[in-house]
């Protein structure tokens, strides 16, 4: 009997509404997130969806939940085999190569609470087996093209989309063509062998996996015919996810395959969603030199997961600016100092954040409360060890600050340039108000004779700032 995680409810595709998650074994949840097609740069569409993932699980796992976080690799298909014809490479070669790429770009955005990375072609046994099931079932027949899904034989497909039709926005590219269909939306479950292709020689016959029959043999070999949550983009619903419950329900016999389904919404660019079939994407490469790992994964994960997001180029630079100001407020805070009188700010927030996320993961309101929490505890002031551990414990979920490097250096360096040549110019008053300036943000100045030094103000000094600089 599926057990429902106390106090915290998340929107469910299936049933569109919101509701508790629900888990087949207590404490643990079993959940798997379609993974990429590695044949080229994965762009930042792909990094909204891993990212917000990402916080999910670590929130899952910081409400205590043993979570194993499984994702796929589909490294082959008709993509890469047609890039790696086009580079003169093997289409492993070209998988390998990419698969790197996109771990080497996860890794850089922090999104590290992946369990286990399940490659398609390490699966071949278990993709025969469930496609020689569905053939003894009924669910299967064979053609010149290969072995294709029956769908007149499931009554059940578009249960989860509410529709069986093709929308401009779904995965088009992935609805099988083939000559010998019984029926339009029919889908290839196995790819009769061409020449010049990478094909596997099996009872099926020589050959190679459908896209979507890879899915389900994966999570079989990990959790069985049911699992607890299945999550991916919002474009992977219809046809893919309808797919992955025809298979592996009519296989089993059992449903639902899955107790929740978790997806995210768009990152749009000029009013469309970000894609390498239109050519509008930006890839995670290049966006991270351009902004910085902690400006992206900020702007993700400060999003609700389920919202579409428009990408421009003012869009992360709020990000920007909202991540300095959670930086400028860590960089103040006195991790030594005691402070009590902060206690009851400290514990709000935590109810604050914690009730968010609570509620389909309410990443927006939970950034609310912090930002109302930094503006309180700077007209406050004396923000200690209390605020420090919240805020440690709080971005291990988010994953966003930088304690040991804050990002507030770049302006501290402007200032003490402007207190340098002001210096130069015998303009003492001025020198010694950025001096004070500094100070009261918690940095002390040190005139040295390599140069002007820095570091975070001991609390003495910060209270004794007014007694006078010495720069005239």
């Amino acid at each position: 009997m599926p057990r429902t995680t106390g106090g915290l409810i998340a929107y469910n595709t299936m049933t569109g509404s919101k509701e508790r998650l629900r888990t087949l074994r207590p404490g643990r949840i079993d959940l798997f997130v379609c993974g990429p097609t590695v044949y080229d740069y994965p762009h930042l569409g792909h990094a909204k969806t891993y990212t917000q993932f990402d916080l999910i699980v670590r929130y899952l796992r910081h409400k205590g939940y043993d979570v194993f976080y499984l994702q796929n690799v589909t490294d082959v298909d008709d993509k890469i085999i047609r890039r790696a014809g086009e580079r003169g490479v093997a289409w492993d070669e070209l998988a390998r190569e990419f698969e790197t790429i996109y771990t080497e770009d996860m890794t850089a955005l922090g999104n590290t609470s992946v369990s286990h990375y399940a490659r398609a072609t390490d699966y071949i046994d278990r993709i025969v087996s469930q496609v020689e099931r569905l053939m003894e079932k009924g669910f299967a027949y064979r053609n010149s093209a290969g072995i294709y899904y029956d769908l007149t034989r499931f009554p059940d497909y578009g249960r989860l989309s509410g529709r069986t039709e093709l929308r401009e926005e779904d995965a088009v590219s992935r609805v099988d063509e083939g000559a010998g269909k019984r029926n339009w939306n029919d889908f290839c479950l196995w790819k009769a062998a061409k020449r010049g292709e990478p094909s596997w020689d099996t009872p099926l016959g020589p050959g190679r996996p459908g896209w979507h029959i890879e899915d389900t043999a994966i999570t079989e070999a990990f959790f069985g015919a049911r699992y607890d949550v299945h999550g991916g983009a919002v474009d992977l619903i219809f046809p893919h996810h309808e797919a992955e419950i025809a298979q592996m329900e009519a296989i089993s016999g059992l449903k639902p395959l899955v107790g929740h389904w978790l997806h995210t919404g768009f990152l749009n660019t000029g009013s469309r969603k970000m894609s390498k079939s239109l050519g509008n994407f930006t890839t995670i490469r290049e966006a991270l030199g351009l902004y910085g790992a902690r400006v992206l994964r900020f702007f993700f994960v400060s999003s609700h997961y389920r919202a579409p997001i428009d990408f421009t180029e003012s869009s992360l630079e709020q990000a920007g600016g909202a991540l300095a100001r959670i930086d400028e407020f860590v960089f103040r805070v006195d991790s030594e100092l005691d402070d009590a009188q902060a206690s009851e700010d400290v514990e709000r927030l935590r109810r604050a954040v914690y009730g968010a996320l609570d509620d389909d993961f309410n990443t927006p309101r939970a950034f609310a409360a912090i930002f109302d929490f930094v503006r309180a505890r700077n007209a406050r002031g004396g923000s200690g060890m209390r605020c420090h551990e919240l805020l440690r414990e709080l971005d291990g979920i988010f994953g966003i600050i930088d304690f040991d490097a804050p990002a507030v250096e770049g302006e501290i360096m402007k200032l003490i340039a402007e207190r340098q040549e002001h210096r130069a110019r015998r303009n003492y008053a001025e020198a010694d108000a950025i001096r004070s300036r500094l100070l009261a943000r918690g940095i002390q100045l040190y005139d040295t004779a390599e140069g002007v030094r820095w570091r975070k103000a001991p609390p003495a000094s910060r209270a004794n700032e007014r007694r006078g600089s010495g720069d005239a």
